[in-house]
């Protein structure tokens, strides 16, 4: 086991962050919808689910910024309703959309955030890691929106905030920038930061995330490790091979965990679950096809993504149209 590892390991040790059965409504619109979960000290804990599904409202009503209409929240036993004040000290929030006066420079805002705090990190050193150095002198309105975007996530992280909360972290960053601020979130978990995701990059989530919430229609439809919906959901195998000659189907559809045979042009795509792989090239040998340039392709959390929220939408749509 190595030692960062071991360093995560050691750091997730309770729960710090309680929701229980949380409810916030706009009109007859359900946004959070009985929401109850917790969350540990020194985990990233993502937050993912389709545009609207009730994400951002949730972590609204986490940090402070919305009251929810009923549920209740609770950090290291504070309210964020009635304690804002003592939460507002060691919480950093970056939201999905911030804007700050129009002529403040970058630095004067990150030192700025950073006076509020006692043990801030280090102003030079943070804008360095997002890529900020160069634009220390620019005022926020002439900075692009990825430039605003890591803006906001270093007001969020200047702090040194026990608790980071994140929405939509890297959505408007190019690839470089992405991969610098994971390795950065990476570098600040190690340390012990709890941090809260909200993300619909299903790749940083599997990267960052130890645990992964799956928000739909303001309900909570799932709630495991990345690695366990993956295998548990979106746990499909999808091979696909060029066979020396046209193959019956019917030899490969009566195989042990095979879901579903189709062509694509020339070549075979087999779907299915277990050891599929193994059991469709005997079946070709025993049938004298030889197969070239085989590709076998596992379920990722994206597939899994996919799978639930579209399985358990039909369901919800199904139980609100029979009230």
């Amino acid at each position: 086991m190595s030692d960062t590892v071991s360093v995560r390991e050691a750091t997730i040790k309770k729960s710090i962050i309680t929701v229980s059965h949380l409810c916030k409504r706009y009109g007859a619109v359900a946004a959070v919808d009985d929401v109850t979960f917790s969350i540990n000290e020194g985990e990233v804990f993502g937050i993912i689910g389709p545009n609207g599904a009730g994400k951002t409202t949730m972590v609204e009503c986490v940090s402070g910024l919305r009251v929810p209409d009923s549920g209740l929240v609770t950090i290291y036993d504070l309210s964020p309703k009635d304690d804002r004040e003592k939460l507002r000290k060691f919480i950093g929030v970056q939201l999905q959309e911030s804007s700050l006066p129009p002529r403040i420079k970058v630095l004067e805002a990150v030192n700025l955030f950073a006076s509020f705090y006692s043990n801030p990190l280090d102003s030079q050193e943070l804008l360095e890691t997002l890529g900020l150095t160069k634009k220390r002198n620019a005022t926020f309105k002439k900075l692009s929106g990825g430039q605003k975007q890591r803006l906001s996530i270093a007001l969020a992280l200047i702090g040194n905030p026990k608790i980071a909360i994140l929405d939509e972290l890297t959505t408007g960053l190019d690839p470089d920038a992405r991969r610098e601020v994971w390795d950065l979130i990476e570098r600040i978990r190690d340390r012990g930061m709890t941090v809260i995701l909200v993300t619909h990059y299903m790749d940083e989530a599997e990267r960052l995330c130890d645990r992964v919430a799956l928000i739909n229609h303001g309900k909570l439809i799932a709630l495991d490790t990345p690695a366990a919906l993956a295998a548990n959901q979106g746990g499909d195998i999808h091979m696909q091979f060029a066979p020396s000659r046209p193959v019956d189907e019917k030899i490969l559809t009566v195989l042990p965990g095979v879901t579903a045979v189709h062509h694509r042009g020339t070549r075979v795509v087999v779907d299915g679950s277990g050891d599929i792989t193994t059991h469709v090239l005997y079946a070709l040998l025993k049938a004298d096809i030889t197969v070239m340039d085989v590709q076998v392709k596992s379920g990722n959390l994206e597939d899994a993504f996919v799978k639930l929220t579209q399985t358990k939408g039909k369901t919800l749509k199904t139980q609100e149209g029979q009230r």
